[in-house]
């Protein structure tokens, strides 16, 4: 069964978000060395193609983080699947996701780092659904899209591990399994 795929923002608009986002992230953290923590697995894309255009010294690591099983929706229940390698302590720390809705993830992730002293702790994503947000608390500091309430692929977004490697965003029609 193959699934149908609207798309949502093409390549352009995506590249053109991140030239964005990075942008502005070297302007905030001008002077100062940045330390990515890309959430794994979905937000290496995004991570690496937003690396690539911040203009102060990068470091990275890499955390996979997951409160969905292999369905459309969170589970609610955070684990903790890969840790950093590194210590993060005094380090300008910027976690980069793919997409936020609940908040439960980013949520359990930023109380879990900022424990490990780092100088601070902001968060970057690529896609927000504000409308799904269930913790109040997460702030997310650089947004590249407000997207509605639809599922998701792409650009490292997946639907049972497919549709990563696509160049743009597009929405999952699940009523159009034949």
């Amino acid at each position: 069964m193959a699934e149908k795929i609207r798309i949502l923002l093409d390549e352009k608009e995506v590249a053109q978000t991140i030239e964005r986002l990075a942008d502005r992230i070297s302007r905030d953290y001008e002077g100062k060395e940045i330390h990515l923590v890309c959430v794994l697995k979905g937000g290496v894309f995004f991570t690496c193609e937003l690396a690539k255009r911040i203009h102060v010294p990068v470091t990275m690591d890499f955390m996979s983080v997951s409160s969905y099983g292999s369905g459309t929706s969170s589970s609610g229940v955070v684990k903790i699947i890969k840790d950093l390698d590194e210590s993060i302590a005094g380090r300008e720390v910027l976690i980069v996701e793919d997409i936020i809705d609940s908040g439960r993830t980013l949520s359990y992730l930023i109380q879990l780092l900022r424990q490990r002293n780092p100088a601070s702790v902001r968060l970057c994503t690529m896609l927000d659904k504000p409308e799904r947000r269930v913790v109040e608390d997460v702030v997310v500091d650089y947004v590249g899209f407000h997207i509605p309430d639809e599922f998701v692929v792409g650009y490292g977004l997946d639907y049972n591990q497919k549709y990563r490697n696509l160049p743009y965003i597009g929405v999952v029609d699940l009523n159009g399994e034949e």
